[in-house]
């Protein structure tokens, strides 16, 4: 049978089990969404602008294990996709993102509307390709979700030429292809899982360092029998928080710059560093010579690229984390750490991750978020709220927290809660965000409202770009430069001392949020946190925004100061480090 492109395109998406498509209109896919008019399978949802929609379809896949898709026309279209691209790629996020193209007769003569999306998204995608012939569109959405979805899971980018879905050609997609030179499954290395154990069973102060690639893989109960058949302590970075749950006694915390005293002193001290599925990155690290200086390190990553890359290690192991994991279990055994974890468990006391400040704080109100919602995802934005909701958050099996990690994208909490919700309507579904990142995406309070929506929106309100002040006021000299969100033209160049006689803030939140018929309510007090929380919770159909208006001057501690060893921290805003 002989049908066109747009046809076969939503064929394709049906053929590869996709009943929700993030997607905005536009004339180089109208034809696209012409063949999806009367398709009562597949759910198009659409947001209000596309970087939304690429978060949420993130969203979407990183809360469902699914691989999100969505839909978008040429050139602006497709370039508003391109952080939110950049943003899954980085944490392995798969995608499928389809994009509208001019007829390929067209291409390269600048017509209307027409970008080289393929060759923008190159560097930030696992597989970028525009569609040329009619007759190779079928392999190549093939293509696409089996590089999305397999190995080490990420973006993938189809750019689809007017005149290739208005073409037609066969109906034919097939079940499977085969990919040259793409290797799909990594078997584990059994001599590499054997010299791993051997130093793992004479370790005498060892530390497993998860990283979000345990996530990625669904190895939350190996990881955790892992954990509990070696008694070995736990250590996250912020993309693996709760790859065992945070409230087990066996994790320590999140390692790095905002990391906890105990976390970065354990890995300092430690004597081997048994690391599965995390690169390394600097947020991590801290100054390099010292990082693990004394121990030896094992590192089990799906990507050997990222294997000695940023860190030199002892052995690597390039494998999926569940894979490895279970390979582990297998031969494992109980080690005698008891004197270890006594040592990791007086440093947590000593100096335990917690905000003095009397009144409103983030703790307050993410420890209350802890306490009333039991089933859900949390979706945070970037900054120090995101930094606030990696130290305080609970996660375990029944709450799950999407951030952006790699590449740090304000404006990625809201719509990935959006995606979230959708993909999950049984769970509660809460976003963290400042009040910087929730103006760059507020738009898409009208499709949480038009998709009757019922997300928990927490702003953290303190009037500044909050983490880039802090720095300013830490290691600049407190020269607050555009980091103010009250500045008025009139207010003078140089003010770095919030009063109450600064400008009202700009948007008023809670009127805005009713005008896009949301529920909304300020908070200002400590014992209001709890019934917000709960009538949010307890509210049908449409979200609720809660504004918490925190201390202007808050800050994220404890911290490591740019070029300092990971263990050399500032524990308190007065302090001057250890």
């Amino acid at each position: 049978m002989m049908i066109t492109g747009a046809e076969l395109f939503v064929k394709a998406l049906k053929a590869e089990q996709v009943d929700t498509l993030f997607a905005y209109p536009g004339g180089q896919a109208i034809d696209l969404f012409n063949a999806l008019y009367s398709e009562n399978e597949i759910e198009v949802i659409l947001p209000r602008h596309e970087q939304g929609l690429v978060h949420a379809a993130d969203g979407y896949a990183r809360s469902t294990g699914e691989v999100g898709v969505c839909l978008v026309t040429s050139g602006p279209g497709a370039t508003n996709l391109v952080t939110g691209i950049a943003t899954a790629n980085y944490d392995s996020v798969p995608l499928v993102c389809f994009t509208g193209q001019v007829p390929t007769g067209l291409i390269g003569n600048d017509a209307f509307q027409e970008v080289d999306i393929a060759g923008i998204t190159r560097s930030i995608c696992k597989y970028a390709v525009t569609v040329r012939r009619r007759d190779d569109l079928a392999a190549i959405i093939k293509k696409a979700f089996i590089i999305a979805r397999t190995g080490k899971p990420g973006v993938v980018v189809v750019d689809l030429p007017k005149d290739i879905q208005r073409e037609y050609g066969s109906d034919d997609y097939p079940e499977k292809i085969e990919i040259r030179g793409y290797k799909q499954e990594l078997s584990v290395p059994a001599g590499q899982i054997r010299k791993a154990l051997e130093i793992l069973n004479h370790a005498k102060k060892p530390v497993f360092l998860i990283g979000g690639g345990v996530k990625i893989s669904h190895a939350h109960s190996e990881m955790l029998k892992l954990a509990e058949t070696t008694g070995v302590p736990v250590i996250t970075t912020i993309m693996g928080k709760g790859a065992i749950p945070t409230t087990h006694d066996l994790y320590i915390g999140n390692i790095g710059i905002h990391g906890s005293y105990a976390a970065n002193t354990a890995v300092s001290q430690c004597d081997l560093l048994f690391s599965i599925g995390t690169r390394f990155n600097d947020r991590i690290t801290g100054k390099i010579g010292y990082f693990a200086a004394h121990a030896t390190i094992i590192h089990i990553d799906i990507d050997s690229a990222s294997v000695s890359r940023n860190i030199a290690v002892d052995i690597s192991i390039a494998a999926d984390a569940k894979m490895a994991v279970s390979a582990l279990l297998e031969k494992a055994q109980k080690l005698d750490t008891g004197e270890w974890l006594e040592q990791i468990k007086q440093w947590e006391s000593q100096y335990p991750v917690s905000m003095k400040t009397k009144g409103l704080t983030p703790e307050k109100i993410i420890k209350a978020i802890n306490h009333v919602f039991d089933n859900a995802i949390i979706a945070t934005d970037v900054g120090q709220n995101q930094l606030w909701a990696t130290q305080f958050l609970e996660l375990n099996e029944k709450k799950q927290m999407l951030t952006s990690g790699g590449l740090g994208t304000m404006g990625y909490g809201f719509p990935a809660a959006v995606g979230a919700k959708i993909g999950n309507p049984s769970k509660d579904v809460i976003v963290i965000s400042g009040d910087g990142g929730m103006q760059m995406n507020i738009q898409e309070m009208a499709t949480a409202v038009c998709y009757e929506l019922p997300i928990t929106i927490c702003i953290l309100n303190n009037g500044y770009l909050g983490n880039v002040r802090q720095w300013q006021e830490m290691f600049f000299d407190r020269r607050y430069a555009s980091t103010c969100m009250r500045y008025r033209k009139s207010c003078p160049k140089s003010c770095n001392s919030p009063t109450e006689c600064c400008p009202e803030y700009t948007p008023d939140f809670i009127k805005l949020a009713e005008s896009y018929g949301a529920k909304a309510v300020r908070i200002t007090k400590e014992n209001e946190i709890a019934a917000a929380l709960e009538t949010a919770k307890h509210t049908l159909k449409v979200p609720t925004v809660i504004e918490f208006i925190i201390e202007p001057e808050e800050n994220v501690m404890p911290i490591v100061p740019p070029g300092n060893a990971l263990d050399d921290m500032i524990l308190e805003s007065e302090d001057k480090g250890i």
